[in-house]
């Protein structure tokens, strides 16, 4: 069984986090891109739990929420009914922290109410003081500056009014 050496684990992941594509990585560091795919699975394991380790009892004035777009094999409208659990839309759903600009809580998956819950829980569990809710479809500042036009889902509704009953519920 052959071992990466540091040096080559260091450029794998350099690569990737440039933005870098696994196959644009395996060309030019000439390592396959299974053994590509596993490194970046073990170091995002290995972030994951210095993430749950550090982001806990954050004090901050504001958080904002916002939700990211992205597929997972293929777009949803090529999505066959047996693989709608794990192909198709995936949302990756965030709490930043405005002042530090530090992502509190995040939850990757369908745009769905179990995921809603499951993120608005973990972000419950994170927070520690009071802060000021920022949802990124408006501007907090300004109520009357809605932006026309952006269709916001069930799922995304149930995210803020979630987010609003926890801020209600920790004293935010």
């Amino acid at each position: 069984m052959n071992v990466l050496s540091r040096e080559q684990q260091i450029t794998i992941i350099a690569c990737l986090t440039e933005g870098q594509s696994i196959r644009a990585t395996e060309r030019l560091t000439g390592i396959h891109r299974d053994t590509i795919m596993r490194l970046g699975e073990r170091v995002g394991r290995g972030c994951a739990e210095l993430h749950d380790r550090i982001m806990v009892g954050i004090r901050t004035g504001r958080l904002e929420l916002d939700e990211i777009w992205g597929y997972v094999g293929k777009k949803q409208k090529r999505v066959e009914r047996h693989e709608l659990a794990h192909k198709g839309d995936q949302y990756t759903f965030v709490a930043l922290a405005s002042s530090a600009k530090a992502i509190i809580a995040y939850r990757t998956g369908k745009r769905d109410s179990e995921n809603t819950d499951l993120f608005v829980q973990d972000l419950r569990q994170r927070v520690s003081a009071r802060t000021c809710l920022y949802f990124a479809p408006w501007q907090a500042s300004k109520p009357s500056t809605v932006r026309r036009g952006l269709p916001i889902s069930i799922a995304t509704a149930a995210a803020m009014a979630q987010a609003v009953i926890v801020a209600v519920a920790i004293g935010i």
